[in-house]
């Protein structure tokens, strides 16, 4: 590799300001200098993104083309250059001509591509794809504002638009070269073909252009530049002015607003019928273009489609991309003349599901009037699956039509997505074991029963080159000199720590890299709450989407119980605390939303109560996101993972704070399982009821939470405090919902459904466990190394390697060029 050409690169710099901006780089603002510096890492990039087209197209390897709604991103020009390895002499040149690396990272909007847990492993998917060099395609919607951009006004979260795009996003390419029709509405009509076969006619539809934006994904010092192509949504006729003189001028805009209306927002409010059409429609609308655009590159290079399974592989991330399914089938039959029975074949080939949910409220169904209304010709193809599938249960299972009923595609007015992909799919997979085991025999036991070689696990990982080498760089030291090189590709590597956890030294050390990272989150923390908080308080952290089986309404709760007791024995022994929340609610998630407004007031309540000396602290991080979250979990002292056994499917953040040197406080749920069995139960603090206990309380319906509330006068106190006022200036309704979910009981909504009641005294006791090893210092550390040296399983890496070993049989490729 050539060596890192610094006048270059400082001479590009200087161009790209004088170009783009007619100024010199003294005259620049800092957002400037982030598109310049920005650009000439692209530049740095593009030889190895060529270089890996060229050989993708030159070899023609099998791809996983990775179908999500959701690709969180973050930031990517220090992640950029972290892969590059080109990060310590690219800040050096910076330098040079006095630029902060640093401050120009902060110039970079988040992309808003994505929001939870789903969208973030799509991200460490690609990263890891390309860093273990193998050919893959991301494939999402370029969204205009994002989900929402939070913020918190008088407690309350509000969501304004996260114009990501306003400036310019340095780091995509448009390619207009890529252009596919996606049609909705009008209607099929069936002509009789002279070879006995029929045609099937779609008019009078609404139709767009899907436009491909490409960003590049840089794989760890090999030369692989894989690619994410997002999806933007372009009018065939931008404006129609035959409409607009006869008078008709929403028409004549129509095309154009539907266009701008699909990429505009992440997941848009599905509570009215607009919603949900609009849903749907974003998800045929990316899965169609990703699809027209596989068929079309493997067609450069073969005649038949019968060999595309050797050659491209859709993996759809959760059941928002399941129209896959039907879409393939479509092209396949109405658009390449297939038989139904060669496109069964080659689709059942191609199409594997990864399922992200235990909860069967959560696995995506749709009304069939919607539907039908507007995919018809797709939804004609989901009736035949669904007729010829439901034939295949009743010759499997004579005369049971609970069968029928538990696994038809299409039943009571709906279309269960999450069953067309398990008809299709020749994979499935859950991402944890035991989100793995209550798939196979709870939520989807029939179809294990049917089709047990299809199921498989896949628990989940996360990248250490970003949340370790980039967001945490002190650490990441600590780990090179003590582990040496290689855990940026080799995460086991970590476990030399294993034998430097009981050293004094070692510990000092490692103690004094989390206090500098609490001193920097404390500085932002200052900076964007005007909260002063205590850098040798245990900062305890709960941060993630805010949903109510994640339970963050639990430990506010705890939160006013330690109130309680400061306020009603002030001179107690008491490890201070600093409890750090972020999250964010969707838009008509009422609980969820009114759970954020009860965070900010006891913050509020709290914060100003000088008679507790500060012995408390609570913060509510706005519009929390991956940028932020590097710093968050670097600074974290306890991890917060306490969600309902046997409702988190995996969880990644518990990994990502595991990596950071956090000790976990969580149920036995998820990947917290195999977390335990990794670091030991001497490194973790678990509470609560298991997995199966919560399974049997919701069989046989005999869970009481108001037994509870009755019995144990802390709980009884904490929840009359939501109607009492003392959170809410004297406002005895404002967080009566709340208290309602607690003791209101109905059969389509039972009291307390996530069992938090259940779990608090047990959860309780765990606090005070932990706010009793902290007092050990030496202790704690050792805990704390410990976690680092054990994280090694919870790579993407690893993951990523298995699903190429058991699913997608994938071959690297090899990219010979230089980045400089």
């Amino acid at each position: 590799m050539k060596a890192f050409n610094k006048k270059i690169f400082i001479k590009q710099i200087s161009d790209n300001v004088k170009n783009m901006y007619r100024k010199n780089l003294e005259e620049a603002s800092q957002e400037e200098l982030f598109q310049a510096v920005a650009d000439a890492v692209k530049n740095m990039i593009m030889d190895d993104w060529i270089a890996t087209q060229q050989v993708m197209e030159k070899d023609e390897p099998k791809t996983v083309y990775y179908l999500s709604m959701e690709f969180l991103l973050g930031r990517a020009l220090g992640n950029n250059l972290i892969n590059m390895t080109a990060y310590a002499q690219v800040k050096e040149a910076l330098e040079e001509i006095g630029l902060d690396l640093n401050t120009i990272e902060q110039q970079e909007p988040d992309p808003a591509l994505g929001n939870g847990g789903l969208g973030r492993l799509a991200a460490c998917f690609l990263d890891s794809l390309a860093s273990l060099g193998y050919p893959a395609y991301g494939c999402g919607i370029r969204y205009r504002y994002g989900m929402f951009k939070q913020q918190i006004v008088e407690g309350f979260q509000v969501e304004v638009p996260d114009n990501w795009l306003k400036n310019g996003y340095p780091f995509e390419m448009k390619r207009p070269e890529y252009c596919y029709e996606v049609r909705f509405g009008g209607h099929v009509r069936m002509e009789m073909r002279e070879d006995g076969n029929m045609d099937f006619i779609h008019e009078d539809y609404q139709a767009v252009n899907a436009v491909a934006y490409d960003l590049p994904i840089v794989g760890y010092n090999n030369h692989v530049v894989d690619t994410l192509i997002i999806w933007d949504a372009q009018p065939e006729v931008e404006f129609s002015l035959t409409s607009f003189n006869e008078g008709q001028y929403h028409k004549a805009v129509e095309e154009s607003n539907l266009a701008r209306t699909l990429v505009e927002v992440l997941y848009p409010n599905d509570e009215h019928i607009q919603g949900k059409e609009l849903r749907l429609k974003q998800q045929y609308f990316f899965v169609s273009a990703s699809i027209q655009r596989a068929i079309a590159k493997y067609k450069k290079h073969h005649r038949s489609l019968k060999q595309l399974p050797k050659k491209v592989v859709f993996q759809m991330n959760d059941t928002h991309p399941t129209v896959a399914v039907a879409e393939l089938m479509r092209i396949l039959i109405d658009v390449e003349g297939l038989s139904w029975d060669e496109a069964w074949k080659i689709t059942t080939q191609c199409v594997a599901y990864t399922n992200h949910t235990i909860m069967a409220e959560a696995l995506e169904k749709w009304p069939i009037d919607i539907f039908e209304r507007i995919l018809p010709r797709v939804y004609q193809i989901v009736d035949e699956i669904n007729r010829r599938f439901v034939l295949d249960i009743m010759d499997r299972y004579p005369g049971n039509e609970d069968k029928i009923r538990s696994m038809a595609i299409l039943y009571d007015g709906q279309v269960r997505m999450a069953n067309l992909a398990i008809a299709a799919g020749f994979s499935v997979n859950g991402v944890a074991r035991l989100h793995t085991e209550i798939l196979k025999n709870e939520s989807l036991k029939d179809f294990y029963e049917m089709f047990p070689e299809k199921f498989n696990n896949k628990t989940n990982g996360i990248t250490q080159r970003r949340f370790l080498a980039h967001g945490n760089p002190l650490l990441a030291d600590f780990v090179t000199k003590y582990c040496g090189k290689g855990w940026e590709t080799d995460l086991q590597k970590t476990r030399k720590l294993i034998a430097k956890a009981d050293d004094p030294k070692v510990q000092k050390e490692f103690m004094e890299i989390k206090r500098e990272n609490k001193k920097r989150l404390a500085k932002y923390i200052l900076e964007k709450t005007g909260i002063e908080v205590n850098v040798d308080s245990i900062f305890d952290v709960h941060v993630k989407r805010l949903h109510e089986y994640k339970r963050q309404l639990m430990n506010i709760l705890h939160v006013m119980y330690l109130y309680n007791r400061l306020k009603d024995n002030p001179d107690m022994d008491f490890v201070p605390r600093t409890f750090i929340f972020g999250a964010k609610a969707a838009a008509g998630y009422r609980n969820a939303k009114n759970t954020i407004k009860l965070i900010n007031n006891v913050a509020d309540v709290i914060n100003h109560d000088v008679s507790i000396g500060g012995k408390i602290k609570v913060v509510f991080i706005e519009d929390y996101k991956v940028s932020n979250a590097e710093w968050i979990y670097a600074a974290a002292d306890v991890s917060e993972q306490i969600s309902t056994a046997s409702k988190e499917a995996s969880g990644t953040g518990n990994m990502k704070f595991m990596l950071n040197g956090a000790l976990t406080i969580g149920t036995m749920d998820g990947a917290n399982v195999e977390m335990f069995e990794e670091v030991g139960e001497e490194n973790m603090f678990i509470f609560g009821l298991s997995a199966q206990e919560v399974i049997g309380f919701e069989r046989n319906h005999n869970y009481r939470p108001g037994d509870i509330y009755n019995n144990d006068p802390d709980v009884n106190r904490v929840l009359n405090q939501l109607i009492d006022g003392t959170y809410s200036h004297g406002d005895y309704e404002l967080f009566r919902s709340l208290y309602n979910y607690f003791l209101n009981d109905r059969p389509d909504n039972p009291a307390d459904r996530y069992f938090i009641l259940a779990d608090f005294r047990s959860y309780i006791q765990t606090q005070e466990k932990v706010a009793a090893y902290y007092r050990n210092r030496s202790a704690w550390a050792k805990s704390a190394i410990m976690n680092v040296a054990c994280v090694g399983k919870f790579s993407s890496d690893r993951t990523i390697q298995e699903y190429v070993d058991d699913i997608w049989h994938l071959e690297k490729i090899k990219v010979r060029t230089s980045l400089f």
